[in-house]
């Protein structure tokens, strides 16, 4: 094998081990997403788990998150909580940061 072939698969077992990583942050910032949700809505015991369930099952970034966000902001509305969908995207940006930091202790 040559060096250039080694560099290669070097950099696609890099590249693979980050998408793992990303898709792993991603199911868990919307795990703690739905249970910061949940918590802003008052829900508690069962209806807490199956809304933060509903949550963690969006798993697909860009343009899901939007959908996210629309249906927070939709729920939270019909729940009398006031929060814009900046704050929203701001609390799935640092959910997003805190679930990185733990994939990254727990691969590493």
């Amino acid at each position: 094998m040559t060096l250039f072939e080694d560099r290669e698969r070097s950099f696609e077992q890099m590249f693979a081990h980050d998408e793992e990583a990303r898709f792993r942050a991603l199911a868990r910032r919307n795990r703690l997403l739905g249970q910061w949700a949940a918590s802003q809505l008052g829900l508690k015991g069962q209806k807490a788990d199956d809304f933060v369930a509903e949550i963690g099952r969006s798993l697909v970034a860009r343009v899901v998150d939007e959908g996210l966000v629309g249906k927070l902001r939709s729920d939270f509305e019909a729940n009398g909580v006031d929060l814009s969908d900046e704050q929203i995207r701001q609390k799935m940006a640092e959910l997003m940061a805190a679930a990185m930091i733990q994939i990254r202790s727990t691969t590493w």
